[in-house]
This record gives structure tokens, sequence and C-alpha cells, in this order.
């Protein structure tokens, strides 16, 4: 496959982000909504092999029997292949057993992220798009956990194919009876700014994972009730295949959780590398300055103007070098 040009992977990056924000954008505020964690194993075909698999899953109704999902699907590790990706599916599902048992199936678009062996003992980084049909049947325990059998079938003209099986857990959260006039929405209103600051690590998407230190100062602005827009400064440490550090700016879909307590969000847009390095460790292209980021953020405010964040950033380049960010600090909302 070959590397896309910053401005075509820029492009995949928005329309994913962009499906993925009307999907979950238009889900109305008094629906429920469940949070899953699953793991399991996955079968490729061409080549054939085996290997474990696990996925991070949010999911908000829609309609009573329609719901809208985004999640993240680890592949694993096969020969050559590093593969893992992000989705938005719509689900229909039928409830059984007086809502003991729900059985589902979704299907959406599929944007996986390859590092596959190049010759002599290289990497490369490979981007494309597949479709992703999913089944599940989720069984409801007492307070509001769940239980959930999932398969998913990654299918496409690009890239292999995969079928995996997973098991996991859930939760379920309530909607809020009065959802327009709540803590939360006059929390927002009164204060829509949060400034974090965010230290951790970057891990280079190689078949070797070389780490360095990384932090990042963000400025988030709340725009309306599940829409945040942030600005941040990035410095990816250094660790001979990255030396990095730049400007990102996202849009993201937010949801508030147990009355503003916990939010989680969806986010993606453009990265601007303002420090750039010719040197032979950086692979060539290096000095492309625009790619792309998804990211998904999760916060618990602690008290009404201190929170903690955490953040898993997936930098998405034209030139071999994507990496994943994963952060964590405290962030000041006013």
């Amino acid at each position: 496959m070959k590397p896309h040009r910053p401005a075509a992977l820029f492009c995949r990056v928005a329309f994913f982000c962009a499906t993925t924000t009307l999907m979950l954008g238009a889900a109305p505020a008094a629906r429920a909504s469940e949070i899953y964690g699953l793991v399991g194993g996955v079968q490729s075909f061409s080549p054939s092999d085996q290997s474990y698999s696990w996925q991070l899953e949010y999911r908000q109704d829609l309609l009573k029997h329609l719901a809208a999902g985004i999640s993240y699907l680890n592949e694993g590790h096969f020969k050559g292949h590093h593969r893992d990706g992000y989705t938005t599916q719509l689900w229909t599902r039928a409830e059984l057993l007086d809502y003991r048992l729900t059985v589902a199936a979704g299907a959406g678009p599929y944007f996986f992220l390859d590092t596959t062996t190049t010759s002599p003992g290289g990497f490369t980084d490979n981007h494309g798009w597949k479709a992703m049909i999913s089944a599940a049947a989720t069984w409801h325990l007492e307070n509001n956990l769940l239980l959930e059998l999932r398969t998913n079938w990654v299918k496409g003209p690009s890239g292999f194919n995969t079928v995996s099986a997973l098991a996991g857990i859930g939760y379920h959260f309530e909607p809020a009876l009065k959802p327009l006039d709540t803590k939360a929405a006059r929390s927002q209103q009164e204060m829509p700014n949060e400034v974090s600051l965010l230290a951790g690590q970057t891990i280079v998407n190689s078949f070797e994972s070389q780490k360095s230190l990384a932090a990042a100062v963000e400025y988030r602005r709340h725009l309306s009730r599940h829409f945040d827009a942030t600005v941040a400064g990035l410095y990816e440490g250094d660790n001979r295949l990255v030396r990095r550090d730049g400007l990102m700016t996202e849009l993201w879909i937010t949801q508030e959780l147990i009355d503003d307590t916990l939010n989680v969000g969806a986010g993606g847009g453009p990265y601007f590398n303002l420090g750039r390095y010719h040197n032979p460790f950086q692979g060539r292209g290096a000095d492309q300055f625009l790619s792309g980021i998804i990211s998904l953020t999760g916060s618990y405010r602690f008290t009404p103007h201190w929170a903690l964040r955490a953040t898993w950033n997936r930098v998405v380049t034209s030139y071999e070098r994507d990496t994943d960010v994963i952060l964590g600090g405290i962030g000041y909302r006013f």
C-alpha cells in the first residue's frame, strides 16, 4: 500500500470523525448509554493466523430498538502485522426474557491502522478502510452491570479479513429524568472552559514499540451539550524513531454521565508538527508538517472546578511514524 499524502490522510481522519459526530451527536439527551470492555481471540485470512483481540466501546441509544456506537478494536499481532482501528456502527436490537437478555446486530465503517514488515528488517504504517459487521448477546445483571458475548467480521478489499470472538463486561447508564434542567447543564454553562496539564508516554507503532516521555497542555472549550473543541501543545519526547512536538486542534463529541461527575468523549483533527528534525531515524517524509489525530478521553470531576483527565491519542502520519500518546493529569474548569 502506498503511503498517503498528508492532505489525503487528514481527509480520512476527518471523514471518520464526521461519521462519528453524525451518528452519536444525534442521540437524544434522555436516552441510556453503555460502556464495554471485551477480550478474546481473532482469526485472520491471508495470512492465515490467530492472535488475541480486545475492544473498548461506548454505545448510545437513539430509539427503542436502535443505537449508535464508537469503539476501538485491537486485532493483535499476526506474523508481519500489528493491526488495530476505530469504528462507528449503527445497532439494531431486541429485548428478550423480560429485558434480561438483549440480542443485537451492528454494522459500520472500520478505519484500520496496520504496522507491517518491510525488507530488510523495516516497517511501514498502512491505513485504510474496511467494513465491520458485529453481533452481540448481552445479559443484564443487577446494579446495571452487563455481560456480553460479541463477534466481529472485518471485511473489505483493502488489507486482510478477520473474524473475532470476544467476551466482557459493561455498565448501563440510566438516562437523566430532567436532561435540560440538571446541575450538569448549569455547570457547563457557568464553567465552559478547562485547562489541563497532562503527562504520560509515547509509544511508536513499530514492532519494537519504542517509548519516550510525553507531555501536553490542553485548553478545552465546551461548545454545546455534546460538543467540545480543544487546542493543545504536545511534546512526544525523543525515542530515536520519533522526536516530535507540535500543536493539535480537535473537535470532540462528548457525553456527561452520572450527573456530570464522569465525562467520556471521542475527538479528532489536525496535528501540526512544529518541531521537525532531519535525521536517519525519523523516516522519509519526516519534514511533513501535517498529520491526523484520533483521540479518546475520559474525565472525573471531584470538585466543581477540578477534574482528573486521561486521554489516548493516536497520531496518524504519512511517513511511517504513527504513535500512541497516552496521557493523564489534572484539569481546572472555569
